[in-house]
């Protein structure tokens, strides 16, 4: 099945009309003809099936026929990551986290990011090319870009399970033994450089717990998905 994402089609909706890009997509590439049925998401639970009803390269218009409510995930995963050095580790990162199951992102600024500008138009359009790879009706929040001291002050009055992830050879809990099926859980990843001690200090007071991703010492985008594969197998 070839999934389309418009996040402007609602339940409520009867017709769609696709922009010039994805006018020329669907009748150039696709093929795709009065009558052909297109399946699409609005990233927010539905799945819909509409029917071509104009099919040219300059815009195509579809009728609604059906709409599917697909469930919500049964936990909620809030990411927060550094920014990886290399744009396309942290894309790696993003495309693999939505396929698994995410709920929210955000990127982190901390001591020893090396990048502290992020574009996230970029970052989106990776998220919703993922989205319909993986045929998901649920598109994950990308927040903007802010400081680890920022996210913890936002994060101090939250209910939901909170966990940071880092290599300093304190006393750490393993993730698998701290995780909560069907529950809120945020977790925090470093930078390549890792968290400072003063801001694993500054989360634990903030309630983070410190947990450990195994042995091995990973990439800021390798533990971002170990976590995401964690909480996802937990919620099995």
């Amino acid at each position: 099945m070839q999934l389309f994402y418009n996040p402007a089609i609602t339940e409520e909706s009867k017709d769609l009309i696709f922009d010039k890009e994805e006018s020329r997509h669907i009748f150039r590439v696709l093929r795709k003809k009065e009558g052909d049925v297109l399946n699409i998401t609005n990233g927010k639970g539905n799945f819909f099936k509409v029917e071509i009803s104009l099919a040219s390269p300059k815009q195509c218009i579809a009728s609604v026929i059906s709409v599917n409510k697909q469930e919500s995930l049964p936990y909620h995963l809030h990411l927060a990551v550094a920014p990886t050095k290399l744009n396309d580790r942290y894309e790696w990162f993003l495309e693999k986290a939505t396929e698994i199951g995410v709920s929210e992102i955000t990127p982190i600024i901390c001591d020893h990011s090396e990048r502290k500008v992020i574009k996230t138009e970029r970052f989106e359009k990776k998220i919703q090319s993922a989205l319909k790879q993986s045929l998901k009706a649920y598109v994950p929040i990308l927040n903007p870009a802010i400081s680890l001291k920022e996210f913890l002050k936002q994060q101090e009055s939250a209910t939901n399970q909170k966990l940071i992830a880092h290599c300093e050879e304190t006393q750490k809990e393993s993730l698998k033994s701290e995780l909560q099926a069907k529950h809120a859980v945020t977790i925090l990843i470093g930078p390549e450089g890792d968290f400072s001690p003063n801001e694993i200090l500054l989360a634990q007071e903030s309630g983070f717990t410190s947990v450990s991703l195994g042995e091995s010492r990973l990439r800021t985008e390798t533990a971002a998905i170990v976590a995401c594969h964690s909480v996802a197998f937990v919620n099995e």
